[in-house]
């Protein structure tokens, strides 16, 4: 076999081998996949919170101190996109499909079945905001700062390859051109096709329930193949296109429409209501924080279950989206300083999520608690698919709200799908920024297969808490990814101050000193 090409080969071989199990033995992966993460939940959900808010910390640390002066790339380069570009193409490549699945469905499922307290009630209702904006909030984009931060610094400043083996250099230096750093890649692949293919199925089958709802549209194996088919075909011109002509112009056209749909929704839904909702859930989030991430609640089993279906299980699963989420945004990244780096990628995505939860999960709760409109948890708990559509028959222009918001799902899904093929092929080709359209192409169509047989075989869910099972290697790798960071950070501080920053050969001997 090929060495330059064994990470794109075996990880190819593994995810069809992994997937397998999803079509032939989806009961089986799913009864696996609960009892492992009813272990983790059990065992290493301390684990799981504690290195969530160390991710938060180094964030913090490096963006506010010297470090955060540190430019990715050389000292004269400058960003290549426009700071409202930069930002909506980290939405568009991380949680916008399902900002628009939860926006409602989250908070009246925290409504109707709060961690602690009465359901239905005043309490269950603020609980419920001041709970989703802890799953949304920062912890969530400092898993992905971590990587994106990592790779940037390495990838730009030092001249490593765009892969995350890169992040290891300093603790085990050339070897992470040999087997230790293919491992690394095709752990991370793994992760990747797995994430964007549970993330798209779940996408699939919301715009074919909103279809149903508007139009009658069956819900169907066949409806489902056809809108991934399309989507599929447009997330790969949207790829081969390249990142300036493709991603950048989608992600730009996903914040307007979103932008367009909160407006109308602010407009027409409880306007003072929603303002106050989002003030004073930012305000509970901020006084409540690090109570909140560390809750697991050991003396109460009930509340602790609570905990592990849904705190843990979110945690875990921005720790198992981080290597695709932070590859993107490091390779969009170059030319800012770490400290504009973790201003946009960690605090200002943070304020557009809980607006949108706001807006749609605030008025929501509205509409249920202060005008009896109790059709709209009657959905969440029948039919989470179906949720926004049945929250939009409540206000005026309800069927172009759907279709818009069944727009937005759609560019979400080609924006996810193309970021995500983007990032595999850049590792499967050791690390080439701009890699060939035809690895692209065949990364792309795996995964549009795999979304489309495992909505077929039911094997979604199982794959999904296979994914968050994931996340407890994948935080032990960021965790050192975090000191490797701050090794090379410290490092090359003390060589600018000495002499001119330099290029990484691939002497070892020219590394080792910039390193």
């Amino acid at each position: 076999m090929n060495s330059k090409k064994a990470v794109f080969h075996i990880s190819l071989v593994l995810s069809l081998l992994l997937i397998s199990l999803g079509v032939f033995a989806p009961k089986q992966l799913e009864t696996f996949s609960n009892s492992s993460l009813n272990f983790i939940y059990n065992n290493l959900g301390w684990f799981i919170l504690g290195s969530t808010f160390i991710f938060f910390v180094f964030c913090m640390y490096i963006g506010i101190s010297k470090f955060g002066h540190i430019r990715l790339g050389d000292d004269d380069d400058r960003p290549e996109y426009k700071t409202a570009t930069w930002i909506a193409m980290l939405f568009s490549a991380s949680i916008g499909i399902s900002l628009v699945f939860w926006g409602v469905a989250e908070p009246v499922s925290y409504y109707i079945d709060p961690p602690f307290g009465q359901a239905n009630s005043e309490q269950s209702a603020k609980l419920a905001m001041q709970t989703v904006y802890l799953h949304w909030g920062v912890s969530a984009w400092a898993c992905y700062a971590v990587v994106g931060v990592s790779l940037a610094f390495f990838q730009f400043r030092k001249k490593l390859p765009s892969s995350l083996s890169s992040v290891f250099y300093p603790l085990v230096g050339d070897k992470i051109y040999g087997a230790f750093g293919k491992f690394i890649n095709i752990i991370v692949i793994l992760s990747i096709v797995i994430g964007i293919a549970t993330s798209l199925g779940f996408g699939t089958l919301q715009v074919n329930s909103g279809m149903h709802y508007l139009w009658g549209t069956p819900v169907s194996f066949y409806a489902q193949v056809a809108i991934i088919a399309i989507t599929t075909i447009l997330y790969l011109s949207s790829s081969v296109s390249g990142l300036q002509a493709g991603i950048k112009h989608l992600s730009n056209l996903n914040m307007l429409l979103a932008f367009a749909l909160l407006g109308f929704m602010l407009i027409l839904g409880p306007t003072q209501s929603i303002l106050k909702i989002f003030l004073q859930g930012i305000g509970d989030y901020v006084q409540n924080f690090v109570g909140m991430s560390f809750r697991l609640e050991p003396y109460n089993a009930e509340q602790g279950k609570w905990i592990g279906s849904w705190t843990l299980f979110y945690f875990g699963w921005w720790i198992a989206w981080a290597p695709l989420v932070g590859s993107f945004v490091a390779r969009i990244s170059k030319g800012r300083t770490i400290k504009e780096f973790m201003m946009g990628a960690v605090f200002i995505p943070v304020i557009g999520g809980f607006l949108w939860f706001a807006v749609m999960g605030g008025s929501a709760l509205d509409l249920i608690q202060n005008h009896g409109k109790t059709a709209i948890a009657e959905a969440v708990s029948s039919d989470v698919t179906s949720a926004l559509f049945k929250f939009f028959d409540f206000f005026p222009m309800s069927t172009f709200l759907s279709i818009l918001a069944m727009v937005l799902v759609i560019i979400f899904f080609i924006t996810s799908a193309d970021s995500a093929i983007f990032v595999l092929g850049m590792i499967s080709e050791n690390g080439n920024p701009n890699p060939a359209s035809f690895t692209k192409i065949i990364w792309g169509v795996v995964i549009a297969a795999v979304s489309a047989v495992l909505i077929v075989t039911g094997g979604l869910q199982g794959l999904q808490s296979a994914l968050v099972a994931t996340s407890i290697p994948l935080a032990i790798l960021m965790l050192f990814m975090c000191y490797s960071t701050y090794k090379g950070l410290k490092g090359e501080l003390i060589h600018t101050s000495k002499t001119s920053n330099k290029p990484i050969s691939n002497t070892t001997s020219s590394k080792k000193q910039a390193l």
